[in-house]
């Protein structure tokens, strides 16, 4: 499922536009990032945690010359899946 998809599927269920509901969604994503930049986490019952966490630098190496490189410290989005949404996938 594509973003167009998924906007078709909350216009559909809700009974909004498809612009209202890909005005929703885009609203519902930002505010979400918004919440992530500024460190927090994002906790949605039932359905999952965004949160953020830190990777420490580190080498790797060059698959294909096998030469060793370092890659850098960065800050990951994260997902945990709640329970119901973890169920309903099973």
């Amino acid at each position: 499922m594509n973003k167009g998809d998924l906007v078709a599927s909350i216009a559909k269920q809700s009974g909004l536009t498809k612009a209202d509901s890909a005005r929703a969604l885009d609203a519902t994503l930002d505010a979400i990032t918004g919440s992530l930049m500024s460190g927090n986490r994002v906790t949605l019952p039932g359905f999952g945690t965004f949160s953020t966490s830190k990777r420490a630098a580190r080498t790797g190496r060059n698959p294909q010359t096998g030469k060793e490189i370092k890659i850098k410290a960065k800050t990951v989005a994260k997902f945990k899946a709640g329970k119901k949404l973890a169920d309903a996938v099973n």
